[in-house]
């Protein structure tokens, strides 16, 4: 396992990985799926459904917007589920992010790993939807970059490619002092090592499994598995916490 206190800058997921966004989503699709008669659906098919659907909105047109994405894949979803397209309802989706809410470990997680290291956001959203999200969090990111920022999405590598020069040129952090640090496999994990990040995994969904909201990872050979591996932000804090103490977990 790599010592943590080796790295200067976590770069950051944020959905998924500092917001619950599992919960927001289910907070917004459930109670629309409910009304409009598929009550048979489980909120894990919910999460499944959505996770593939918004990555491939994600995919076929990376220069919309966030909001627009999400709009996009509320459409889908309710034709996949037989469910009238209401176009006010694909809308107020789309501007969901803000109310989606932060894990309860977050803020004083990052309010502690800002005292050792320059905090960096690399997220697939927009600016507008990450500073209603980022009021929740409690810091001051050193570097924000969105997939707005970028014109693509995660798992493109363009968008790592794209935070390493501005992390070179803004910051003078090099490749080597960054550990990625994010929840999803597919997303972030399985691009972040194919550019030669450290990446550690924060598995927010260890005592349930399933991949949720995120994809199950396609890899086509590249590594899957990260460097380290904890189950929340809290325990990233103890983690480090034993590393400044020179012991090894």
């Amino acid at each position: 396992m790599p010592d943590l206190t080796k790295f200067t800058t976590l770069t950051f997921d944020c959905y998924g990985t500092l917001i619950d966004w599992e919960r927001g989503i289910l907070a917004e699709l459930r109670p629309w799926a409910d009304r409009n008669g598929r009550t048979d659906l489980d909120d894990n098919a919910i999460l499944e459904a959505f996770g593939t659907t918004e990555a491939a909105c994600e995919a076929e047109t990376p220069d919309k917007l966030y909001p627009e994405i999400l709009a996009e894949a509320h459409r889908r979803l309710a034709t996949q589920w037989g469910i009238k397209a209401n176009p006010d309802a694909a809308r107020e989706f789309g501007q969901s992010v803000g109310r989606w809410p932060a894990f309860a470990d977050s803020a004083t997680s990052l309010q502690y790993l800002k005292r050792y290291y320059k905090l960096v956001i690399l997220s697939n959203v927009d600016r507008a939807s990450f500073a209603r999200s980022n009021e929740k969090l409690g810091v001051a990111f050193d570097r924000i970059i969105t997939a707005q920022d970028v014109g693509s999405y995660k798992p493109d590598l363009r968008n790592f490619e794209y935070a390493l020069a501005d992390l070179d040129r803004s910051l003078g952090t090099r490749k080597a002092d960054i550990l990625h640090t994010a929840q999803s496999i597919f997303h972030d994990v399985v691009p972040a090592r194919a550019v030669g990040l450290a990446t550690m995994w924060i598995n927010r969904r260890k005592a349930v499994g399933g991949w949720g909201a995120t994809p199950a990872p396609q890899a086509k050979g590249a590594p899957t598995m990260p460097d380290m591996e904890v189950g929340s932000m809290a325990d990233l804090v103890v983690l480090h916490q034993a590393h400044l103490r020179g012991e090894s977990a």
